[in-house]
């Protein structure tokens, strides 16, 4: 059983950053893929990013390449996604996805489906 608990959210003006933590605990997080996903209202959840354990590979939705970038560190149990650049589209809920299973492609990686364990979301709002 993995637990995961997001924080950093919070208001921001467009062009500002943001920072968002998960905390893992409960399973080997070192072996563990780590995603973001976030939801806005009326919306259905959509992949962020993901980074694998193995390498360290990292995916991103093309409407965040190059504004978002996710890390881990392993020691912390802790996953990251430093958000620049915001814009008033990325509003929404985001939440702290995981798994032990990796896949070859990227497709897979973005899919709801490929996650066992979510947290319960931080908020992000980014006034335009």
């Amino acid at each position: 059983q993995v637990q995961l608990v997001e924080s950093g959210g919070g208001w921001v003006q467009a062009g500002g950053s943001l920072r968002l933590s998960c905390a893992a605990s409960g399973s080997t997080f070192s072996r563990l893929v780590l995603g973001w996903f976030r939801q806005a209202p009326g919306k259905e959840r959509e992949f962020v990013s993901v980074i694998t354990w193995s390498s360290g590979r990292t995916y991103y939705a093309d409407s965040v390449k190059g504004r978002f970038t996710i890390s881990r560190d392993n020691a912390k149990n802790t996953v990251y996604l430093q958000m620049n650049s915001l814009k008033f589209e990325d509003t929404a809920i985001y939440y702290c996805a995981a798994d032990p299973r990796e896949y070859l492609g990227s497709d897979l990686y973005s899919r709801t489906g490929s996650y066992g364990y979510w947290g319960q979301g931080t908020q992000v709002t980014v006034s335009s």
